[in-house]
């Protein structure tokens, strides 16, 4: 029983936690590779290795997955320090690198010094798609704003369908039940950022996040954009992109008459976190929102209004409603704050109210 007990110590000294092994890089200049403070980590990586999230039959393992900035042209290596095989015969390793291999498109280096070389072609690479949106975010560190650009991109554009295979990947490591979609399907919209910036005097792009929404169909002839998956990289998330990137979606769909309202699949707490942000400061312009508004209650010309100019649905627009409310509302003042929760319990009350007989 002791050397059972022994064995299975030994065993576990070459578990490793997958999470911690993923290495991930947006690398812009070649001294970025070595530079551990660019290197982030997965938030998942049960997809790959399972519930566990480990890899059996390694010590000191680091999968390294390192994308040029703009191109997310790739640099994929497995490196460990000792392997279970190498000790104990009869004892094979679990193949983590076949299990990368499953989500990343083929055409990756597998050399540093041919990723390298990919790197300096990376001025040549330019933004896909029509500009929707620019905007400036500050950066403490660099003591400057940087400049940022939300584009659309149509399937059909020139290298987006190789670029966005490289993108999805992502997905699999910081969105929990994350899949990839069929682009071939042409109901799909495809959103993209990029942060510019200057590198020896010429000017260069990165890929900061991006968002697929999926159009519905609505009989007899609208439709309803449904987000399907976003997502700002790691070494952007905090400067308000996200923010940016969803007002920017929204109206854009505003403009379309056969657009009904806009939703979300699924949406994780954080995304309904920040479409409430976006929504309430859309909602804050119209009319029907205003402050003497709010304090008559929940009205039908809310609906209507949210719905025409924001394409907002009902129930987003109530949810706006009370946000405002309770914005507005002094909860300090006993009467006034009364009201709040009764209009609160108005719409948590409304579905169990059953109707008298005549």
């Amino acid at each position: 029983m002791a050397a059972v007990n022994d064995m299975e110590k030994k065993l576990a000294e070459f578990k490793c936690d997958t999470n911690e092994a993923v290495c991930l890089k947006l690398v812009r200049f070649p001294e970025d590779i070595d530079d551990e403070s660019t290197t982030f980590h997965p938030e998942y990586t049960h997809q790959l290795f399972g519930d566990d999230e480990v890899a059996f039959g390694y010590k000191g393992l680091e999968i390294q997955l390192y994308y040029s900035a703009g191109t997310l042209s790739t640099l994929f290596k497995v490196k460990y320090t000792a392997r279970v095989k190498d000790t104990f015969d009869c004892v094979e390793p679990d193949d983590v690198e076949g299990k990368v291999r499953e989500i990343i498109p083929a055409g990756f280096c597998c050399n540093t010094d041919d990723f390298i070389s990919l790197l300096e072609k990376e001025a040549n690479f330019k933004p896909l798609g029509s500009l929707l949106h620019t905007y400036k975010v500050h950066n403490v560190e660099a003591g400057e704003d940087l400049t940022y650009q939300i584009h659309k991109v149509e399937v059909s554009c020139p290298g987006f369908r190789e670029y966005h295979e490289r993108l999805q990947t992502f997905l699999m490591w910081f969105i929990e039940t994350a899949s990839y979609i069929d682009v071939d399907d042409d109901r799909w919209d495809f959103f993209l950022v990029f942060e510019k910036y200057n590198k020896d005097g010429e000017t260069l792009y990165a890929t900061v996040g991006y968002m697929t929404v999926y159009n519905y169909y609505v009989y007899p002839d609208k439709t309803r954009p449904r987000v399907s998956q976003m997502l700002v990289l790691p070494p952007f998330q905090g400067e308000g992109h996200g923010a940016q990137l969803l007002e920017t979606v929204h109206r854009y769909y505003c403009t379309s008459a056969k657009v009904q309202d806009i939703t979300a699949e699924d949406p994780s707490e954080n995304y309904v976190k920040l479409r409430d942000f976006v929504l309430v400061k859309m909602c804050l312009t119209l009319p029907s929102f205003s402050s003497e508004k709010l304090s008559q209650g929940f009205r039908e010309e809310m609906v209507s209004e949210a719905r025409e100019k924001l394409k907002i649905n009902k129930k987003h627009a109530r949810r706006v409603y009370e946000i405002l409310r309770l914005r507005n509302t002094d909860m300090s003042d006993e009467e006034k704050a009364r009201e709040f929760r009764l209009e609160v319990k108005k719409r948590l009350y409304g579905p169990y109210r059953v109707k008298k007989p005549a």
